[in-house]
């Protein structure tokens, strides 16, 4: 099973996690993903992909200093829930 898993790592070169929780309220009280994204550019951001994962906004991504990053955001109040760096 860990050759299998080593093998697959390997050829995907990273382990997709599952989502954590990000919240618990309702969609209607998410920010819209137009305002999520500009504080997420307004924080030094920049963004290659922007998605809704489970009750997350995720994105994938670059930091201020250019580091890749995977980062998991609460949609009701934009606060990081869990990130990744590459």
């Amino acid at each position: 099973m860990k050759a299998l898993l080593t093998a697959l790592v390997l050829l995907t070169g990273s382990i997709s996690f599952a989502a954590p929780e990000c919240t618990k309220e309702a969609k209607d009280k998410w920010m819209t993903e137009e305002k999520m994204k500009e504080m997420i550019l307004s924080q030094g951001y920049k963004i290659k992909k922007f998605k809704v994962d489970g009750n997350c906004y995720e994105i994938y991504g670059w930091d201020k200093e250019g580091k890749k990053v995977e980062i998991y955001f609460n949609p009701v109040d934009g606060s990081i829930v869990k990130e990744y760096k590459k």
